[in-house]
């Protein structure tokens, strides 16, 4: 009786699958456990990224100030090439209106010059007719200037290849070499462009506009009272083509 209950007592013991199972899944999770402690004290132990040398760091600020210097230059010439189209499309939007217009002038002074001195004093009428049109001429050439249309200025002065087309040359040993004697075409600008240049007859023969200079009482400015002292265009700022 007593061994029976003793094998009974050994038989019950013994584990059973459940407690098996149990025992895996407990041993599973402390691992688990176990794992993540590991992992948090190893990221504990990471160690920050070492700082950017001084040097270093000072070469990379003096870059990112040079892009920075180049990029607000580059902005700024792109402001000033906008503000400047902006301007020239304003000030030169009559070009093509002012070359046709300043014809009107030609023909006019052709109109005068057709005139002698003598058939005015004989023909009063024909007088008063010159009369007009000399004033029609000073009052378009007024209304030119307010729009910033200028004649270039002419006889008297040197040649200048800047403002003057050169279409005849007469020798003249009184004036300096290269002196405009006559202009047979006037010519214009407009703001601080040449719209048309002048055709001029121009001197040879005299002087050089050296020797010239150096004698006393000689005004080159002589015979060119009612020119406007208007400043020759920079070279390559001709807008006598068509746009």
């Amino acid at each position: 009786m007593n061994t029976e209950n003793e094998v009974s007592a050994d038989e019950t013991s013994e584990p059973s699958d459940q407690d098996l199972r149990n025992a895996q899944a407990d041993a599973q999770n402390d691992s688990e456990r176990e794992a993540e402690v590991e992992a948090f004290e190893a990221e504990g132990d990471i160690e920050p990224e070492a700082e950017t040398d001084g040097p270093d760091l000072a070469r990379e600020v003096q870059e990112l100030k040079d892009k920075l210097l180049r990029a607000m230059a580059e902005a700024e010439n792109t402001r000033r090439i906008a503000a400047r189209e902006k301007a020239d499309a304003s000030k030169y939007a009559v070009v093509n209106f002012a070359r046709d217009i300043v014809r009107v002038a030609d023909n006019l002074g052709m109109a005068m010059m057709m005139v002698s001195e003598d058939a005015r004093k004989e023909d009063k009428n024909l007088d008063n007719l010159y009369i007009g049109i000399d004033m029609t001429m000073k009052e378009l050439l007024s209304i030119f200037e307010s729009h910033g249309i200028k004649p270039v200025p002419t006889v008297g002065q040197p040649f200048d290849h800047n403002i003057h087309e050169a279409v005849q040359q007469l020798e003249n040993k009184d004036v300096p070499n290269n002196t405009v004697l006559q202009a047979l075409r006037g010519g214009f600008t407009i703001q601080d462009r040449l719209l048309r240049p002048a055709q001029v007859v121009v001197s040879t023969g005299g002087p050089s506009p050296e020797t010239a200079s150096e004698a006393p009482g000689q005004n080159q400015s002589d015979g060119n009272e009612h020119a406007y002292e208007a400043e020759g265009p920079e070279p390559g700022q001709n807008i006598d083509q068509e746009t």
